[in-house]
């Protein structure tokens, strides 16, 4: 078991936190949540190794592996899926004494030390979680430094996933992520049989993940036993017995009662206002864990707004000669909450490019209303920001009938003190900059906000304090994000992109996540069972024909392997019947012996993989033959 006791660190005279204390178990699986500076990965770094503790002890098993999720890596030539595969060291060190061992003997016992640590199924068990975490064929093989920030955020991951840990410790793993990969990381870390301690701001994430939470506030440290939202009850009673901030509270709950009467007096749309009316009641009990939060943020609602702000019909989007979305038509009215859904890759950034003039259509009508001025968040705008001036410069340059009081105040509501709007802005953090971004957004009136990713690097606080601006907010949002929490508690009509299309979808998110789910455990992330019903007939005899074409190419597949499966069978046993005869290690010199080792245990690989690839093929024919 892991054992932290009496943990206390401190910068000079700045103690972060004292008297930890925590016991984890394997199969325990933990989340350290708090504020953004109160330490969560100092800890981090202080069980890794890489700083020293003022007072306490860490101590684990010396057998146990430690798997960690870098954050920041120099940039490789190795390809992606040997990147993922070098997580797992005792494996690359077994592979590294086979490339240079001449002793037959030894040989022979390094192979099957290779075996037991499942060498023949690396690749297999890599390239399974690479797909999860929605990379695709063709990207396997690409070296890491020519992905992008984000992507590379995900091949840390999947290095750490890859790792056979004792004790996985995960900082912001959901960050960069897709709906379906987080899904899919729910799943993979269910599964995981070693003890987990994880750091995410992704309530619903953290809900299906974990069973102990570690808070740490205010130099204190408190362990409690449940998933987050348990957490946030207990911790909730204990501020309602404190009394401290009742009135503060009883504030806070009205302003969101508010929201639910609102919301309940609408009779159309009645599945997805129920919905929302769940979301927003439960926003109640964690309002009572968030009321001393310093956030105090708003969105200047727009002067005038056009009906329709936006309609589009027959639209073509793409890049280049390639399309990405064909014929998709929506309207965007007054007021609407939109939530955009779809699996990393379909079109969703594109999408909101176009509709906010940063990308050309290739065919169809767009119009826009006259009064339809956009706020727009995307994550590269945190990179376009002028680095070297200030914070408060750049609110006053924007917004130049504040005065300074008004400026100071009004930046002092998104978290940024006194000090923070004196610095430079390449001085800030991540989320630092993505809230100044917001900020601006905010001060802009704009009549439709158009937010691709707004979450990433917020802390829970920060995501709360968003969601209520933006149910407060008149003018109309459509949001991308993979934070179910703040979509539940937001949007009241949902968009899924998919296979080269825009639908409107009848469920609310919890069913869209169920669908989702469904379709991982049963296929390929692109065999979603959504509805189609806006296709038409000409398109659907187009499928039918595609179909039998798909079905004809899938029988032969997996004919095709079904003999490489038996050639290559029998050349192993052939191998394996001369290895097994011991005149052979006496007969045979030992650079031939070597060759015929190393031989064998190729083609055990490529039989496991041909095995593999068999039983997809088989999948994917049953899953046609069903559909």
């Amino acid at each position: 078991m892991l054992q932290v006791q009496n943990l206390t660190f401190e910068r000079g005279e700045h103690r972060l936190f004292s008297d930890v204390n925590l016991v984890v178990y394997p199969g325990q699986k933990v989340a350290i949540v708090g504020r953004n500076g109160v330490g969560k990965s100092t800890l981090f770094n202080l069980l890794l190794g890489r700083l020293e503790a003022s007072k306490g002890e860490i101590s684990y098993p010396q057998t146990w592996l430690v798997g960690y999720m870098a954050q920041e890596v120099e940039p490789t030539d190795r390809p992606a899926l040997e990147y993922v595969i070098d997580g797992h060291r005792a494996l690359r060190e077994v592979q590294e004494r086979i490339a240079v061992e001449q002793d037959p003997e030894t040989l022979a016992t390094l192979y099957s030390t290779l075996d037991d640590l499942g060498g023949y199924q690396a690749e297999a068990r890599a390239g399974e979680i690479l797909y999860g975490l929605g990379f695709s064929a063709a990207q396997i093989d690409q070296p890491y430094r020519s992905f992008s920030g984000g992507w590379r955020i995900r091949l840390n991951l999947a290095q750490a996933l890859m790792s056979p840990a004792d004790l996985l410790l995960l900082d912001e793993p959901t960050n960069h992520l897709d709906l379906e990969a987080i899904l899919w990381l729910e799943s993979w870390l269910l599964q995981f049989q070693g003890a987990l301690l994880i750091i995410a701001h992704d309530r619903a994430f953290l809900d299906k993940t974990v069973d102990h939470v570690l808070h740490l506030s205010g130099k204190d440290a408190h362990v409690y036993r449940g998933n987050y939202t348990a957490f946030e009850r207990l911790r909730g009673e204990e501020l309602e017995r404190q009394q401290a901030m009742a009135a503060k509270q009883q504030a806070q709950v009205a302003h969101i009662q508010q929201f639910v009467d609102r919301f309940r007096a609408k009779a159309s749309k009645a599945k997805q206002v129920q919905s929302r009316i769940k979301a927003l009641e439960k926003m109640r009990s964690q309002a009572i864990l968030h009321v001393d939060s310093d956030y105090r943020v708003g969105f200047s609602d727009p002067e005038k707004v056009s009906n329709p702000l936006f309609s589009f019909r027959n639209l073509s989007l793409g890049y280049g000669e390639t399309t990405i979305l064909r014929n998709i038509g929506q309207t965007i009215l007054p007021g609407a909450r939109i939530g955009v859904l779809g699996v990393n890759g379909a079109g969703k950034s594109t999408l909101l490019k176009a509709i906010v003039g940063e990308l050309r259509p290739q065919a169809g009508d767009f119009q826009r209303g006259t009064h339809a001025p956009i706020g727009y968040f995307a994550q590269h705008q945190l990179e376009a920001l002028d680095s070297s001036a200030t914070a408060f410069a750049a609110m006053s340059a924007l917004r130049k009938d504040f005065s300074e009081q008004q400026c100071r105040d009004f930046l002092g509501g998104w978290g940024f003190d006194a000090n923070m709007i004196s610095r430079p802005i390449h001085s800030l953090s991540g989320g630092e900059k993505a809230r100044f971004v917001l900020a601006q957004l905010a001060a802009e009136k704009p009549a439709l906000l158009v937010l691709d990713e707004p979450t990433n690097h917020l802390d829970l606080d920060m995501r709360d304090a968003l969601a209520l601006a933006l149910q407060a907010y008149a003018g109309a949002v459509l949001i991308v994000a993979h934070d179910r929490d703040l979509l539940e508690k937001i949007v009241d009509e949902l968009w899924v992109v998919e296979e080269g299309g825009l639908h409107s979808y009848s469920g609310d998110l919890n069913q869209y996540t169920a669908s989702r789910l469904s379709n991982t455990a049963s296929g390929p992330r692109t065999n979603t069972a959504l509805a189609t019903d806006a296709r038409s007939k000409k398109e659907q005899r187009r499928e039918r024909a595609a179909s039998r074409e798909s079905l004809s190419h899938l029988k032969k597949e997996v004919r095709n392997l079904e003999a490489e499966f038996e050639e290559a069978t029998a050349d192993l046993q052939r191998m394996e019947s001369t290895l097994a005869d011991e005149t052979t290690y006496s007969e045979l010199a030992p650079d031939e012996l070597t060759e015929l080792l190393t031989r064998a245990g190729t083609k055990r690989q490529a039989l496991e993989q041909i095995e593999e690839n068999w039983l997809e093929a088989v999948a994917r024919l049953e899953s046609h033959d069903e559909n």
